[in-house]
């Protein structure tokens, strides 16, 4: 299957497309990984997608959508994908559509995760880091550690990250409705937008979209 996952930041996509991806056994490509492996490789790509982001700049799509041309083509997904976090926006949908178009190929669905937005600041404003590993976190209300400020783990002090700050989430959010949205339309219009709840417990939300892709086919 080729799908494309979209959804308002803090509905889960990065875990469900994790997975999404392992239980369709295709390889999931996301746009974060995409420029940290082109970048970490010094690949050609990678190290234009760096100058710009140097210059505290946007990486263009074109860029982007090179890097994604490329991971497309690698023999592990000839048999399907999963992408996350492209096509951000629907210029970058249209390219999409064209790239697969020369390979003959086509999506099967774009798999549509809603969550309300009050939930989605919720969820993300209340993460706690833990300051001496990463992969430690906690949430306020849904897992809050023993002792408050504290990890459970290894001790070590919990934070807010900038980037889960009300403020900053209501942003990300602005961002989200104002560019990739629209897309969510666009691929409406040729009947590929499944949508199912991103709300509840992991493995029930990643049941639902199995089902929900299994019934678009």
């Amino acid at each position: 299957m080729r799908i494309v996952l979209v959804g308002p930041p803090g509905a889960g996509k990065g875990t469900q497309a994790t997975r999404l991806a392992e239980k369709l056994s295709i390889p999931h490509i996301s746009t974060g990984d995409l420029f940290r492996a082109n970048i970490s490789r010094q690949t050609d790509l990678g190290k234009l997608a760096k100058s710009y982001m140097d210059a505290g700049n946007l990486v263009p799509d074109e860029v982007t959508i090179a890097m994604a041309k490329d991971r497309m083509e690698q023999p592990d997904a000839e048999a399907g994908f999963l992408l996350d976090g492209f096509p951000r926006n629907v210029s970058q949908a249209e390219a999409l559509d064209e790239l697969l178009e020369t390979e003959g190929i086509t999506l099967d669905a774009v798999l549509d995760l809603e969550a309300p937005e009050a939930e989605v600041v919720k969820r993300i404003a209340g993460r706690r880091v833990c300051r001496k590993d990463s992969s430690h976190v906690f949430h306020v209300t849904y897992s809050p550690p023993a002792k408050e400020g504290v990890c459970d783990v290894c001790g070590g002090e919990l934070y807010q990250r900038d980037d889960d700050s009300e403020e900053t989430v209501r942003t990300r959010l602005e961002v989200y409705h104002t560019q990739t949205e629209p897309i969510i339309d666009y691929y409406k219009a040729q009947g590929l937008v499944v949508t199912i709840g991103a709300m509840g417990p992991v493995d029930e939300v990643t049941g639902r979209a199995l089902e929900a892709l299994k019934q678009d086919q």
